[in-house]
């Protein structure tokens, strides 16, 4: 049979207290008992010595005999522990250690009355109210444009020739090694949008992307892209983006302008025939912000620029 665990009683911190205080006294008193037989045994042995058997009777200290002043001196040791046991404890103890911090205590109120009468009079109750009012008002105003500044930046991106040329039979009409890698730079990580020519033009799945089909048939499906039905749908979609990329084509494009708030557009400095075009931006509503000449060299045939529009 296994025996049946004791428990140990909890002591009350008040309790606990009033125990550690009586046995530091019962120590004290004990040591105090204990400095007093020394006392008593070591003057009798130096009585002893010098009176019986002659020890030390030439040494003097002060023109006294030096056991004198020996037992003097060990008197006065004893007469500083008594009081530190007794009279210290008696008149400064742990009752006048209570009363000092009651005063203390007590004055401290008093002070911070007073201070907040004065901060009462020189602050008004309501216009601290009226202050801490203004205060939040303001720090919501901030979170509110802190919160604006983080919402999407949808971006347009595209390449155009000087007649707005996109490209024919769902193809392009150049090859700029240079645009594409600045496209795939820009677009990866992030969700892109398209219409559903622009995504069977694709040899497959475009890598790190997340693929948005735009597309009035109600039936259509394709693997690893989400279909939608109208360019709301696809920006819902894309909200927990920070920059979702609308990639065309031409009437994803246009469908894009009212949605847009930047335009990343490469400018083929060469007319092409075509049957998709980018539209028209706006100067009015648009403001170019950044622009960069590339020029003709041994893999692109067309100069062209990096054009990078703002919303005004």
């Amino acid at each position: 049979m296994f025996s049946k665990k004791k428990e140990i009683p909890q002591i009350d911190p008040q309790q606990r207290e009033l125990y550690e205080h009586a046995r530091k006294r019962i120590v004290q008193k004990k040591r105090l008992f204990q400095h007093f037989v020394v006392f008593v045994v070591g003057s009798v042995f130096f009585t002893v010595l010098n009176v019986v058997f002659g020890y030390g009777k030439d040494l003097t200290f002060f023109g006294a005999d030096w056991y004198v002043v020996a037992v003097l001196g060990w008197a006065f040791l004893f007469v500083l522990h008594f009081c530190n046991v007794w009279l210290f404890h008696t008149f400064m103890g742990q009752e006048w250690s209570d009363r000092q911090m009651e005063r203390l205590v007590s004055k401290q109120k008093e002070e911070i009355a007073l201070m907040q009468k004065d901060i009462d009079l020189m602050y008004p109750k309501e216009e601290l109210v009226q202050k801490k009012e203004e205060f939040i008002k303001a720090k919501a105003s901030e979170i509110v444009e802190e919160l604006n500044e983080q919402k999407s930046m949808i971006t347009m991106i595209a390449a155009a020739g000087e007649n707005n040329a996109l490209g024919k039979d769902n193809d392009l009409v150049w090859h700029l090694p240079d645009d594409f890698k600045r496209f795939k730079k820009l677009t990866t990580g992030h969700h892109i949008i398209m219409g559903r020519k622009t995504f069977e033009s694709f040899p497959k799945l475009l890598p790190n992307r997340v693929h948005i089909i735009i597309s009035r048939n109600k039936e259509y499906q394709a693997e690893g892209a989400i279909v939608v039905h109208t360019m709301g749908d696809a920006l819902a979609i894309a909200k927990s983006d920070a920059q979702p990329f609308i990639i065309g084509g031409g009437e994803i494009y246009t469908m894009g302008m009212d949605y847009s708030d930047c335009i990343e557009l490469t400018r083929v400095h060469e007319e092409f025939e075509a049957d998709a075009f980018f539209p028209e931006i706006n100067p009015e509503v648009w403001k170019l912000e950044k622009e960069e000449f590339h020029d003709v060299d041994e893999k692109h045939k067309y100069p062209f620029t990096y054009l990078t529009y703002k919303r005004k």
